[in-house]
């Protein structure tokens, strides 16, 4: 019996498994010491050689970009279910901006990368936080087609909002308060109150 050629190539099952096992390895290294811990400590950790972890992550943006599509489809869902589940506009957003900050803090120290790809085209990570600006971008509009945001605000300003709530409440001068009263304070920025 003959197999039908499929035109692309299935990559081999040893370099799959090499690079499923340097995600596993990756995600509980950034898990432990951040995202800035050494690439080579990864390799090390993983029992491959550098050479093997660039050959599949040629950076750490890469290799990162990697372990965040994995987390990818949970955020999908979570914004699946806010627009199936949630009339109000404003709460939506509010609900969808609360994902977007457990996203963004996975791993310690993630917030500085996701918001340097936002200004670098090129980077791995700049796609999926180009995609979760449209989204945020998506209910903001709604939002504001409603009256409950204000018209000025844009997705970018929201997202790039997160990112800094997120990294302000992990900074040395942050208490177990200051997450929520940094989340507070942007969310207050944004809403608009009526008249």
């Amino acid at each position: 019996m003959a197999v039908a050629k499929t035109g692309a190539r299935q990559p081999r099952t040893d370099k799959q498994r090499n690079r499923t096992h340097i995600l596993d390895v990756a995600q509980r290294f950034f898990a432990e010491t951040g995202v800035a811990g050494s690439m080579d400590a990864i390799a090390k950790r993983a029992g491959v050689g550098p050479g093997t972890l660039y050959r599949h992550f040629p950076s750490r943006e890469a290799l990162l970009a990697a372990l965040l599509q994995a987390r990818d489809g949970e955020l999908e869902s979570r914004r699946d279910a806010i627009r199936r589940e949630e009339t109000d506009s404003s709460v939506a957003l509010a609900r969808w901006l609360d994902a977007l900050s457990e996203w963004v803090t996975a791993f310690d120290g993630l917030p500085e990368p996701l918001r340097v790809a936002l200004a670098e085209e090129t980077s791995p990570l700049a796609i999926t936080c180009q995609g979760f600006v449209t989204v945020t971008d998506q209910f903001l509009r709604a939002a504001q087609h409603d009256g409950g945001a204000q018209p000025w605000v844009r997705g970018r300003d929201l997202f790039l909002g997160v990112l800094a709530t997120a990294w302000a409440g992990g900074a040395a001068l942050a208490d177990e308060s200051s997450p929520q009263a940094l989340h507070a304070l942007m969310r207050s920025g944004w809403v608009r109150r009526p008249s």
